[in-house]
């Protein structure tokens, strides 16, 4: 959401409009500032490596964090991109200046959830339906914070995932499934919208390690479970 305050701030002090690249991105002015935001982030003291980090980058291309909440705020409806600039919409610049950055957290979450490709940015031609599962992924996760178990409870609540994976000479499907949720789901969506933190560390002391994940105090209080 930082990137989107970003992007609301720099368009309301431009006459509610931000010029864009030739390429159609945001300008490498506003991407400079919002590489500058990585120190906020739980992430940032496993972001060292700048030139592959999903939270920095010199142009949008390489900033894989800020190009997510740009497209989302496109699909949403907050931008528009027109004659080669990103227009505020009115209905946004009124929310914005109403109800503040806040307001707009239930609408970026439904579009990620419902409207955007999970697939969008990653190399495997897979379409499976992960997005139809996010609910119960998330119920999951609450209770162990687990990459692992969750690769397993989903393949044991729903085998059928499996078949719809297109089969590779050197990965299982288990396995290959496993690399999809924890990008497509972990770090492509919760990640990006700053309720868990994951420790990318896949080695310690030369030994092979499993992903770790954190729900942080903003997943509590987005998600909550209670039965009535």
């Amino acid at each position: 959401m930082r990137y989107l305050e970003l992007m609301l701030e720099t368009a309301l002090a431009n006459g509610g409009q931000i010029k864009a690249t030739a390429k159609g991105n945001l300008p490498a002015a506003l991407v400079k500032e919002a590489s500058a935001f990585l120190p906020e982030f739980a992430v940032a003291p496993f972001e060292r490596a700048i030139s592959i980090s999903e939270f920095a980058g010199a142009n949008e291309d390489k900033f894989n964090a800020l190009h997510y909440c740009r497209v989302l705020a496109e699909i949403a409806g907050i931008f528009k991109l027109k004659n080669n600039k990103f227009h505020v919409s009115a209905w946004a610049k009124r929310q914005y200046q109403q109800a503040g950055l806040e307001s707009f957290f239930p609408l970026m979450l439904e579009t990620a959830i419902y409207k955007y490709n999970w697939g969008y940015m990653d190399g495997w031609e897979d379409e499976i339906p992960l997005q139809q599962f996010w609910l119960f992924m998330i119920w999951r996760l609450q209770h162990h914070e687990s990459h692992e178990r969750l690769v397993d409870e989903m393949t044991q609540a729903f085998p059928d995932l499996l078949n719809e994976l297109y089969e590779e000479e050197f990965i299982s499907d288990k396995d290959k499934l496993s690399i999809l949720i924890e990008s497509r789901f972990i770090q492509r969506f919760l990640q990006f919208f700053g309720v868990v933190m994951v420790d990318p560390r896949r080695f310690v002391d030369g030994k092979r390690v499993v992903p770790q994940i954190n729900c942080l105090r903003l997943f509590h209080e987005t998600f909550e479970f209670s039965v009535g």
